[in-house]
């Protein structure tokens, strides 16, 4: 398979293109490094200024979507004890989190001493979510760029769950542990308007409805509820201009307790529903799920080009396959 020869896209990409060297559109027409620097640092100057604003303000400053995975505990670990935020750690419990990642949250919990709240929704509902995701035509194509449908179900649960929950609480921060190559920098910080937070409210809930109508309503605010919010929370993916190092990042979890799971795919440390997702991914769309996250961090400098491949073409455990489709009821 043809890939560009910079980044790791395929030809099998959407919209892909290469000139004649071989680098494909999405290489040349990204920002110079001293651009993306620029932003990056007006980025943390802004992230900066926003922590003083909301430093007293409730019980909690901000909400963290902590799936226990490397990211999302560094960021965790960044925002509790380099920025002092009070964190309030939430997780969404899919009914498929590596039981090393379960362990890793309860050790890195108590070490940090954050107040964590796991919700774990009925299995029956999930499956039936994560099935209808399997179909090709759930999620728009510009959605499966960057994940699998069945990520993408997943993760629209998590986001309503954590908005519900801070406005529920009153948390002015949602925190989320995007990599640099998961996050575009125009939305490393935004702050939600009513009218944005219902777009993507009813453009999350509308294909779960058709498989479970009114059954996921308790996951997403009302509407009323956010259209009537004078203080939306502010959403944060501090990675994406903050210092991305992944010897780094190991080194500091590592240190809180944290281990590395041996049950999962090499692009996730905590799900082991998302090789099953990728394989179903790769065989629709005929590229990995990551490919768009990995290229993205092979151009920023994060990743070497050869250690993207790899992890591109590293077998998946057919034995948590396996246990996946067994629990989905997918021969």
């Amino acid at each position: 398979m043809r890939r560009c020869v910079r980044c790791v896209l395929p030809e099998t990409f959407p919209g892909i293109r290469f000139d004649g060297e071989g680098v494909c559109n999405y290489c040349l027409r990204a920002l110079a490094p001293e651009q993306r620097e620029a932003r990056r640092t007006r980025l943390r100057e802004r992230f900066q200024e926003l922590v003083e604003k909301v430093r007293g303000r409730g019980d909690y400053e901000c909400l963290m979507s902590w799936s226990g995975g490397k990211d999302s505990t560094y960021t965790l670990a960044l925002l509790k004890e380099d920025f002092g935020l009070r964190i309030l750690a939430f997780t969404f419990d899919n009914g498929f989190v590596s039981p090393r990642a379960c362990q890793n949250m309860r050790r890195v919990g108590e070490a940090l001493v954050v107040d964590h709240i796991i919700f774990k929704l009925r299995f029956d509902l999930l499956r039936r979510i994560f099935r209808a995701s399997m179909s090709p035509d759930f999620y728009p194509l510009k959605a499966r760029e960057r994940a699998s449908n069945i990520c993408t179900s997943c993760m629209s649960l998590a986001k309503g769950m954590a908005l519900q929950l801070a406005l529920d609480r009153g948390i002015p921060l949602i925190a989320y542990g995007w990599s640099p190559g998961q996050v575009p920098l125009p939305s490393a910080i935004f702050r939600l308007t009513s009218p944005m937070a219902r777009s993507m409210i009813q453009a999350a809930t509308a294909p779960l409805r058709e498989v479970a109508g009114n059954e996921i309503a308790p996951y997403f605010p009302e509407e009323e509820e956010v259209m009537g919010s004078k203080r939306l929370p502010c959403n944060v993916s501090p990675l994406a201009f903050l210092i991305y190092d992944e010897g780094r990042i190991y080194e500091r979890i590592k240190a809180l307790g944290w281990e590395m799971p041996v049950d999962t795919d090499p692009n996730s440390t905590n799900c082991l529903l998302n090789a099953f997702a990728n394989e179903v991914h790769r065989t629709q769309m005929g590229y990995h799920p990551y490919v768009l996250e990995l290229a993205q961090l092979v151009r920023q400098g994060h990743l070497s080009r050869g250690e993207a491949l790899r992890r591109l073409s590293q077998p998946t455990d057919e034995g948590v396959i396996k246990r996946v489709k067994a629990e989905l009821g997918v021969t």
